[in-house]
């Protein structure tokens, strides 16, 4: 069930009909008012707009309603997400105004001729001297979105319009959506490549697996600026930050704690890769047809990997045979696969991060009474595990030090930064992860990751606040 809000616009015919009474109709079949404008007000008829709060099942009982009242006539039905849609959700503005002829010979011809020439010279000072050192290309061929699935380019775009708002206005950074009429990775990589020139990062968001490994793998090894696939990365950040912060609430340790995975696509696979990373030494990756087993032989390149790894477990069987004793249960998969007896399974005070969208795993009502700590994707409960809270900071100190590359030293960094934006005295079985609007988690996970790319060599510039011979 989901909600949404809706807009009417009513005729009110005052011989049969006051406003109360529209507003006893609306709110006796299920919608909640939450504001009133007069249009048109008359002393025989008014127009007026209502705005409602609904559900998607009781929407229509209350378009019916008042159809049926009399004195009521529906004039239109707005609905405010597709009225934020209207004509796009960005644009694009100039930084400095033309207001004559003398600003536009240095902006455009003949001045801007100087310009060209001094990048031709030194091709580094198109970071300086052009939008590419604040800009990041968003890149779909829009063939996993989130919930949606293969739905192709063009309805992809308002997700990635809506990505490059959070970009701007979370962290500052300039960022366009293009999505691309082609699934083919030879095509999606080579047009990424010829395009590169423009922008300071690449990401990548919304491409099905396994293409999506390779597209960025390519990409990664054959580009000299950051490129990162959120769906794969983005993800394991954020869950890599709550579940340190979890393990505080519950008192467990990253090296004895025994982790379930389920789900191993996009995400799934990073989330794993993260794990080990961190410290894990017990990991149970599940996918369709059960645990994937350390010595096993998979055709999926991510599951044979995660098969050669010492830390992934021999033992096989379903789901629910090999949750049996798991501290942590993190799943990126669809929903309803577990129910609370599942949960009783696992060993004391586990961790539950039911991630499906929008039905979780798990149904929280019945796993809250059982998981010492639960997190979900979801908006509505606590612990929402969201990408936006990665893709923003770690681009913009990606951006600032001008990286070539976002290594896993800059993600481990980042989860640690948006973990660490939680303070002891906050930290409970309810609030393991900062919210997305926290204005603390750009600045620490900026300078985070520029310390860390610092550290390992990707950094190609020092920003001012990182001279001095410090990064602290």
């Amino acid at each position: 069930m989901t909600f949404t809000s809706i807009i009417l616009r009513l005729e009110l015919d005052h011989r049969m009909a006051a406003l109360g009474d529209a507003i006893d109709v609306i709110t006796a079949s299920g919608g909640d008012i939450t504001s009133m404008d007069m249009v048109r007000p008359g002393r025989d008829k008014s127009v007026c707009d209502i705005t409602i709060h609904v559900t998607d099942t009781a929407e229509t009982a209350v378009l019916d309603a008042v159809k049926l009242y009399p004195g009521l006539r529906l004039i239109h039905v707005s609905d405010r997400t597709f009225l934020m849609h209207l004509g796009g959700k960005i644009s694009i503005q100039p930084t400095v105004p033309i207001k004559n002829r003398d600003d536009l010979s240095r902006v455009y011809t003949p001045g801007v001729a100087r310009i060209c020439t001094a990048i031709r010279n030194n091709p580094d000072s198109a970071y300086t001297l052009t939008i590419k050192r604040n800009t990041v290309a968003i890149i779909t061929d829009g063939t996993a979105v989130l919930g949606l699935g293969d739905i192709g380019p063009s309805a992809a775009l308002p997700v990635m319009e809506g990505k490059a708002m959070l970009f701007k206005q979370m962290a500052g950074v300039d960022a366009f959506p293009i999505c691309l009429d082609t699934k083919d990775p030879n095509e999606i990589v080579d047009i990424v490549k010829k395009i590169s020139p423009v922008f300071g990062g690449i990401n990548l968001e919304d491409i099905g697996a396994p293409r999506c490994f390779e597209i960025e793998r390519r990409l990664a090894e054959e580009l000299d600026i950051p490129v990162l696939h959120d769906d794969q990365h983005g993800t394991s950040i954020v869950v890599a930050a709550g579940l340190l912060n979890a393990l505080k609430v519950v008192g467990k340790r990253l090296e004895d704690i025994r982790v379930v995975v389920n789900g191993i696509g996009a995400a799934g696979g990073s989330i794993c890769r993260m794990l080990l990373s961190m410290g894990v030494r017990r990991l149970v990756p599940v996918d369709r047809d059960g645990a994937i087993v350390h010595g096993g032989r998979y055709a999926n390149p991510m599951w044979q990997w995660l098969a050669e790894q010492p830390q992934v477990e021999r033992k096989s069987g379903t789901l629910r045979e090999v949750l049996a004793g798991a501290d942590v249960f993190i799943g990126v998969s669809r929903g309803g696969v577990l129910h609370a007896d599942d949960i009783r399974q696992m060993s004391p005070d586990p961790v539950v991060f039911a991630l499906a969208n929008p039905v979780p795993e798990v149904e929280p009502a019945e796993a809250r009474p059982l998981a010492r700590v639960l997190a979900t994707g979801r908006s509505d409960y606590p612990n929402q595990i969201n990408n936006a809270l990665v893709f923003p900071g770690i681009f913009r100190g990606a951006l600032d030090c001008r990286a070539r590359r976002i290594n896993d030293r800059m993600k481990l960094a980042a989860a640690q930064a948006i973990a660490g934006v939680v303070s002891d005295h906050e930290l409970n079985r309810d609030y393991i992860i900062p919210g997305v609007f926290n204005e603390r988690v750009v600045p620490r996970l900026r300078r985070a990751v520029i310390e860390a790319a610092i550290e390992t060599g990707e950094a190609r510039r020092i920003p001012p606040d990182f001279r001095n011979g410090s990064t602290g």
